[in-house]
């Protein structure tokens, strides 16, 4: 299985569990139920935690809360019915221009 097979294969786990609805049947399920609010401060709190993790200098807890952060962004995705493939989209069409180019074109 590849990386980006795992990406999709777990978007689709949390696109089927915001769809079951019923917040006590999953962790998702619960994080959607208590609305956008919910979502956006799991992902800034795992982002926190990442960044903690990297001050540490923890690799093993950097790995972590990485995942955990991926995980949660993934939820934030979803929300918006987005999925990973879109982001992969993104990237590949940065590919090979300078981030001070690709930053410049956006405004």
């Amino acid at each position: 299985m590849t990386d980006t097979e795992i990406l999709r294969r777990l978007a689709e786990t949390i696109a089927a569990r915001k769809q079951a609805g019923a917040a006590d049947s999953s962790y998702v399920a619960s994080l959607f139920a208590k609305g956008q609010d919910a979502v956006l401060k799991k992902v800034a709190e795992e982002a926190a935690e990442t960044l903690l993790a990297s001050k540490d200098g923890d690799k093993l807890q950097i790995v972590r809360e990485t995942a955990d952060l991926w995980f949660h962004s993934l939820v934030l995705l979803a929300w918006h019915g987005l999925g990973p493939d879109d982001v992969l989209a993104e990237l590949r069409r940065r590919e090979g221009i300078s981030g001070i180019d690709e930053k410049a074109a956006r405004k």
